[in-house]
């Protein structure tokens, strides 16, 4: 074939590849309105849904940011090995913890804070997939927009929170 040939063939083949993927295009322009799962943001936020008739609804597998779910007594169950803390590749979460002895003589760990910094995070998920104890998770939070990034380090751990008898020790 010589190169005026192959110029034509070659134009043929484009605009073919063209008229394909508009076809697919065209198919879900046309079909896909019962499945769309864009949500009209800001207006129907949870809580403030005014024009829309929908609520936001995130799905499970988001990940909006690290928390640490306390139960009605203000327990957790974390217990302060900071395995999440090595496992974070940017170190955006410090475990402060302390020694103490217990009543049977045996020294237990138990954390001051649970730092977690929001501006640092990359939301890898691998403090909550390594952590033991099932402490950690991602909430459903997704605005976090601020003015001062002091505001995006938070403390895990409510204050006077203490860890719950059936954590993993």
């Amino acid at each position: 074939m010589n190169n005026f040939t192959q110029y034509f063939v070659d134009i043929f083949q484009g605009v073919r590849s063209l008229a394909q993927g508009m076809a697919v295009t065209g198919k879900y322009f046309v079909t896909a309105r019962k499945t769309i799962v864009t949500q009209q943001y800001p207006e129907n936020r949870i809580g403030k849904n005014t024009r829309s008739k929908q609520k936001l609804v995130m799905f499970d597998r988001f990940k909006g940011e690290v928390i640490m779910p306390h139960n009605e007594n203000n327990e957790h169950k974390c217990n302060g090995c900071g395995i999440c803390a090595l496992n974070c590749p940017n170190g955006s979460i410090e475990i402060i913890s302390a020694k103490i002895t217990t009543p049977e003589g045996k020294s237990k760990r138990i954390i001051d804070k649970h730092i977690y910094h929001l501006g640092m995070c990359t939301f890898c998920g691998l403090c909550v997939k390594n952590c033991p104890s099932d402490a950690i998770t991602f909430g459903q939070k997704f605005e976090h927009a601020v003015f001062d990034r002091s505001q995006l380090t938070k403390v895990l751990n409510q204050p006077g929170s203490v860890i719950s008898k059936d954590a993993k020790e």
